[in-house]
């Protein structure tokens, strides 16, 4: 976490946090058009957000927002899947450097797809893969929650799962922009709290 303060953007400068947030999960989850419609402050609209290609690395996004006490500004890293195992090494990377990345988190968001079982069960492992000795702040998003006849799992799954792993979940739409803004501010939260 870094402390910067903001003056071209706001007239009477203050004391601003910089949080470096990291998004996890399975390819094909959302990851991307969830980091997308936060950034653009928009959802898909009617006909529905494009299909993104995959994110082959790491793709950078940032965006201010307002917290209880002050601003804080997300820097926020989206990182590619995997479709065979979702704990390979980041970008090829040896995996002490994937811990490193890890480590230099203030916050995760732990992206599972309402519609992909597998993806759900994946979760855990990217959990314990990126919570280390010292743990960032987490919170579990549950992404198309606007495709309600294809959901392979309940709510009441993830929240036992959420339970167990001390975090909050959130289902979202990016299509629809549901929720999306509120899983930001809910790790955002988080962090700050953790600071506490």
């Amino acid at each position: 976490m870094e402390t910067v303060t903001d003056s071209s953007q706001d007239p009477n400068p203050k004391e601003h946090f910089q949080f470096h947030v990291i998004v996890l999960g399975d390819v094909a989850v959302g990851k991307s058009l969830l980091l997308r419609c936060f950034a653009d402050r928009s959802g898909g609209g009617p006909g529905g957000a494009a299909t993104p290609s995959p994110t082959i690395s790491v793709e950078f996004y940032n965006r201010t927002i307002l917290i209880p006490t002050s601003k804080a500004k997300l820097q926020r890293w989206d990182t590619a899947g995997s479709g065979e195992y979702p704990l390979k090494p980041l970008l090829g990377m040896p995996r002490s450097i994937t811990r490193s990345f890890y480590r230099s988190a203030a916050g995760v968001l732990l992206v599972f797809d309402l519609t992909n079982w597998t993806s759900f069960e994946h979760i855990p492992e990217w959990y314990h893969e990126a919570a280390g000795d010292q743990p960032p702040a987490f919170v579990l998003v549950g992404h198309k929650c606007d495709l309600l006849a294809e959901q392979a799992m309940s709510g009441e799954e993830a929240g036992h799962l959420t339970t167990n792993l001390g975090m909050a979940f959130v289902e979202t739409s990016a299509r629809s922009n549901f929720n999306v803004e509120l899983a930001f501010q809910t790790l955002a939260g988080g962090i700050q709290q953790a600071l506490g």
